[in-house]
């Protein structure tokens, strides 16, 4: 049975475009929750300015009350070096950094080009590894980019050289606005796997044209064995009008689980969280299998039925 490695992101790429505060002891609560479904990260947060996204202004509170699980690892995003210095302050297990392959939204998106992306996160891997600590750099708009069109895989592979170089132990290749085809995710992980093979390769996918889970399969039959999920299928990306949120974690593992594969998630315990995920935000959330159960969980037969049954 293949083993596929599941990432929560929900209390970070999920929580950060919410209008309502998310209380600290909630998200707390939340992570120490999903400490317990078998996940192999959770991104819990962002050290990123209080000014630019709210919604984490209590990161190190957070940091520094969840209760970690051993053989999970707690990943936070990290914008620059103060953001890392914070980041190592709060003893996160790895840092994850971010740029956009597309120079358009990357100056949407961080206000500056990759040029100047690539050295300012030059800095941060430095900082980490001089804390001994992990990196991952997540490549944003790998797929496409809804204000540029096309991106080409010869410049995602570019990019990832560029960050392979500098000694960081994972990437992360975003289609952030939902624009992947399952023959292109094919087509790159394939590509990533010949290249970058020695690094943890991870897939973050958006389903913003319903193609979520049909580009994790791709993917997956292709021999990529990590992805990122967010609970409920929250999230989504500001500068891509009428995005909606990143694969669903629990949907995910549903699918691969009835497929025969080996997730490490409990799928039970992991629903009873995502039930209370409305109750959270305040509204209603992509995510389908919390809502209609397992594939494999059955109804009462009606009486109706049963009496039919009895009389035949």
């Amino acid at each position: 049975m293949k083993r596929i490695f599941l990432n929560e992101v929900v209390t970070r790429d999920g929580f950060q475009i919410e209008p309502e505060f998310v209380p600290t002891d909630t998200k707390v609560a939340l992570v120490d929750a999903l400490s317990e479904c078998g996940y192999a990260k959770i991104e819990v947060t962002a050290f990123v300015s209080p000014k630019a996204i709210p919604m984490l202004r209590d990161a190190e509170e957070v940091m520094g009350r969840i209760r970690r699980v051993p053989g999970v690892e707690y990943t936070v995003l990290v914008p620059n070096v103060r953001g890392a210095e914070r980041a190592l302050e709060s003893k996160a297990d790895e840092l994850n950094l971010v740029m956009s392959v597309s120079e358009i939204h990357n100056l949407a998106n961080l206000r500056m080009t990759r040029d100047k992306s690539f050295a300012a996160l030059r800095e941060v891997v430095r900082t980490a590894q001089q804390g001994h600590t992990p990196v991952n750099v997540s490549l944003s708009t790998a797929f496409g980019c809804p204000m540029a069109g096309e991106v080409a895989q010869q410049d995602v592979i570019a990019w990832a050289e560029r960050y392979a170089e500098l000694g960081v132990r994972g990437l992360t290749i975003c289609d952030t606005t939902g624009m992947a085809h399952p023959g292109q995710v094919s087509r790159m992980a394939e590509a990533l796997q010949q290249r970058f093979g020695h690094l943890q390769l991870t897939l973050h996918f958006h389903n913003t044209r319903g193609m979520g889970l049909a580009n994790v399969l791709a993917a997956v039959q292709s021999g990529i064995e990590r992805f990122d999920g967010s609970l409920g299928g929250l999230g989504g990306c500001p500068y891509a009008p009428g995005a909606s949120g990143n694969i669903c974690s629990e949907d995910t593992a549903h699918m691969l689980q009835e497929m025969g594969y080996d997730t490490g998630i409990d799928l039970p315990r992991l629903l009873r969280v995502a039930r209370q995920l409305p109750s959270i935000v305040g509204h209603d959330v992509p995510g389908q299998v919390a809502k209609a159960g397992r594939s494999r969980d059955l109804h009462p037969v009606p009486a109706a039925v049963t009496e039919l049954l009895a009389s035949a």
